[in-house]
């Protein structure tokens, strides 16, 4: 027997497990780094490292002494600074660190479509030294910090009035102190999930998104096949494999959110990364038959993911708990389609307010066949 190959994979918490499970499932020895928390992740992994996901050098010493043949994360942007630097620095499939720059900060982003003329609102970069009186835009305004994902530290905004504190709250949540200011445009909201290898890119399936709207955005849900024409669903796979060219996203899992409002197309934002909430590490297979996960495992070992020709096989979706309303509703969707719930949790105690993603009360995913 030959030695195992070994897969690095960063960070720890619960929605890191199905990288986990299919890493083992592909007879890979895993190695898993992150804080020290208590996380499903410290247990399941067979080699475990409590080193913060943002000391990449770090990562890169421990992967460099274990002889690492891969890297991986799912779900987080943060986690993706590192898999790319340690991938990059050990000569192993990943995206650049100008990719990654550019991927995980809304500013460069924006300016990044702008120049290459890829569809996506006004923006303008804010901080401590910016005038508030200097931005010179069309209110309602969505101001966000630069570096963060989950609905964290976004505020729409509808005068000027509200303007200085939506900047201030947005740039307590950015890692650099910044946040963008950007024009609102209206449309229903999607998210669609591709893979790449070697600069070839595979386009998965298009989710349906449902949030709370203003002023927070959180989502309360994903369905997937989006309800989406064929000519409508072909020119959003044209804009986005464009815009992942423009980004330099060559290799592993994309998430694309956009806004569409009859025939016109904006991009929100891309992520080099597997789609969170469930849309990624289940949806996709439950919807495709395709396993995401197994497929970004491959591509970070230098395998082609043998992406099949994707045709939506069932429906899938996933909702979350916000409030004792939406328990109501849990209750009342499992008595009307019983057997279709596959996975859930919600919590006992429901007093926190829910101010962004990463404090919503529970979730429930459910799949049925009739597409």
């Amino acid at each position: 027997m030959g030695t195992k190959r070994k897969i690095a994979i960063i960070g720890a918490a619960l929605f890191q497990e199905p990288a986990i499970a299919a890493a083992k499932e592909m007879g890979l020895e895993t190695h898993v780094f992150a804080w020290a928390a208590g996380d499903p992740g410290e247990k399941t992994a067979d080699f475990f490292y409590p080193i913060s996901i943002r000391e990449k050098d770090l990562i890169l010493e421990e992967c460099r002494r274990i002889g690492i043949d891969g890297i991986v994360s799912i779900a987080s942007d943060l986690a993706m600074e590192t898999v790319n630097y340690v991938a990059e620095e050990m000569g192993l499939p990943g995206n650049t660190t100008a990719a990654t720059k550019i991927s995980t900060n809304k500013h460069w982003m924006r300016k990044a479509f702008e120049e290459n003329g890829d569809p996506s609102p006004r923006s303008m970069l804010v901080d401590a030294k910016t005038d508030f009186n200097s931005i010179d835009m069309e209110f309602p305004l969505i101001v966000k910090p630069t570096d963060r994902s989950g609905s964290r530290g976004v505020h729409k905004v509808y005068d000027r009035r509200k303007l200085r504190d939506a900047i201030i709250r947005a740039r307590e949540y950015s890692f650099e102190d910044k946040a963008v200011v950007e024009e609102f445009v209206e449309g229903d909201e999607y998210s669609i999930e591709y893979i790449s290898f070697r600069g070839q890119h595979w386009f998965l399936a298009a989710t349906q998104k449902i949030t709370t709207g203003a002023p927070y955005f959180i989502e309360t849900g994903h369905r997937q096949p989006a309800p989406l024409s064929e000519e409508m669903l072909n020119r959003v796979k044209a804009i986005s494999e464009h815009a992942l060219d423009t980004l330099g996203l060559e290799n592993g899992a994309a998430h694309i959110e956009l806004k569409i409002d009859g025939d016109r197309i904006n991009i929100i934002e891309i992520g080099g990364r597997m789609g969170g909430d469930f849309i990624g590490s289940d949806l996709v297979k439950l919807s495709t038959g395709y396993d995401f996960v197994k497929g970004v495992i491959k591509v970070a070992l230098g395998e082609d993911p043998e992406v099949p020709e994707i045709r939506p096989v069932a429906h899938s979706g996933v909702n979350f708990i916000i409030s004792q309303k939406d328990v109501e509703a849990y209750e009342q969707f499992k008595a009307d389609h019983p057997g279709i719930i596959l996975k859930e949790h919600i919590d006992s105690d429901l007093s926190d307010i829910v101010t962004d993603s990463s404090n919503r009360h529970g979730y429930y995913i459910f799949r049925y066949t009739e597409i």
